[in-house]
């Protein structure tokens, strides 16, 4: 078992990752920009270096500093968390160069499954449902158009370097796919410096499930069950729960099984989603692998009682998984709430500032994932995550009284949050009966 690690992350996942290894006895090194500097959680790490300026990309998507940080405190492995450089398949391959072990999947698998094309392909082959789509890159808007005249619009265009719905755009007809895949292009290759893109037939009010997976480097691979995603607005989540409800039994148990058949064509190890969508038929599709810890990987912790942080740190330092498929039963039904520093009533517009007051909900079944307190200052460089408040009861019906018993306790003063909103969400109708897709948010909420 390692001894030291570093964690090259900030925040809520930071300090997370900090709480589990100082159970199982590991000291940690933290990295912090001049923005973090003062951060409380930083005091429960054992050592903290200074890497940079506040903007990200001059820290904490510096490789060179990360990895001088890593040398100096003397680590034996990196744990990226999520964001930043958690899906950075170069990041992955100089922490291993440098004998660091990074605490996620192997390098080769990692950039095989970030490239969607390549993804999509490999879960053709072994018989996962993948929506109807281009077989490949499409090079230009006449390709796009006759992909799309063969598999009908609408149509998604997607980056196959993609994620959190940038470089992603819809067609619903031949007049606006020009448009949308010139702007599909110009997004891509600012986000990502890769302007790539490919076609998928659009699924129109789906719903979002994925499935979390573990896999050592024993050859063991389990899935532990899915998550429903499907409350989010343009991609991004925000109100997570699992079970799923209103899913068919035998559609999880084949979604489950199709995760675990990429995860091991892939030579994958680790945790990693396997991310689907299902149709308005009940109809699964592969959508793409987060080879990385997700943001709402408790709500899997709390249904199954595994720690997915703790299980990372023991994969990557070769031990097997202490558990079989059979073993891995959930109980209850958890809820996560992505409380988010953003004003709903304009747009979700980020909202920085010094948080004057903050009370905590408690009770039982009640969870707060966060790394703020009163007198702390959410900076406008980072993402907006304040905290994740979740619950876990033995119903879904109980799970959503006591999140919205929850929610009207928390209290957080000088900035706008996305909390009274997921109370409204909650209260809804549509939501108590699970008769939602992933436009609910947009259609129902329209500032």
């Amino acid at each position: 078992m390692f001894k030291r690690i570093l964690v090259a992350n900030r925040g809520e996942i930071a300090l997370r990752v900090i709480r589990a290894c100082r159970e199982m006895g590991i000291e940690t090194v933290a990295v912090f920009s001049e923005a973090d500097r003062g951060a409380a959680y930083l005091e429960l790490a054992d050592e903290a270096y200074c890497i940079g300026p506040p903007k990200s990309s001059d820290s904490y998507l510096r490789i060179d500093r990360v990895i001088s940080a890593a040398e100096i405190g003397n680590v034996q492995a990196i744990h990226p968390g999520y964001g930043f450089l958690a899906e950075n398949a170069h990041f992955a391959e100089v922490c291993r160069s440098c004998n660091i072990e990074f605490i996620g999947p192997p390098h080769e698998a990692m950039a095989l499954l970030g490239d969607k094309n390549a993804a999509r392909k490999l879960a053709r082959e072994n018989g996962v449902p993948t929506v109807p789509g281009s077989d490949g890159v499409v090079r230009d808007e006449k390709e796009a158009l006759a992909v799309a005249q063969r598999i009908g619009f609408p149509v998604l265009i997607k980056a196959v370097a993609g994620g959190g719905g940038r470089g992603m755009r819809v067609a619903l007809d031949g007049k606006s796919l020009e448009a949308a895949v010139r702007q599909a292009e110009v997004e891509a290759e600012a986000a990502f410096g890769n302007g790539e893109l490919y076609l998928e037939k659009y699924i129109e009010h789906p719903r979002h499930v994925e499935v979390q997976v573990l896999a050592d480097q024993h050859g063991n691979a389990v899935h532990l069950w899915e998550r429903d995603c499907t409350m989010q607005r343009r991609h991004q989540k925000l109100i997570e729960e699992s079970p799923a409800p209103r899913l068919d039994p035998a559609t999880r148990q084949a979604m489950c099984e199709a995760a675990v058949r990429l995860i091991r064509a892939a030579n994958y190890t680790n945790a990693g989603t396997v991310e689907f969508i299902v149709d308005r038929h009940g109809k699964f599709y592969f959508i793409e692998v987060n080879a990385r810890i997700q943001v709402e990987h408790p709500v899997t912790e709390l249904v199954t009682g595994i720690d997915l942080i703790k299980a990372q740190i023991r994969i990557a330092a070769n031990e097997p998984l202490w558990f079989r498929q059979e073993d891995v039963q959930p109980r209850g039904h958890a809820i996560e709430c992505r409380i988010n520093a953003e004003d709903p009533s304009k747009g979700f517009r980020p909202s920085p500032g010094t948080i004057h007051r903050l009370i905590v909900p408690g009770g039982f079944g009640v969870r707060f994932d966060s790394h703020v307190h009163t007198g702390y200052t959410v900076s406008a460089h980072y993402d907006s995550l304040i905290g994740k408040l979740l619950v876990h009861q033995p119903t879904r019906d109980e799970a959503i009284a006591s999140m919205k018993r929850a929610l009207a306790e928390l209290r957080i003063e000088g900035v706008k949050t996305t909390a009274p909103l997921c109370e409204e969400i909650l209260n809804h109708p549509a939501f108590v009966e699970a008769r939602v897709d992933t436009t609910f948010i947009e259609r129902t909420w329209t500032s």
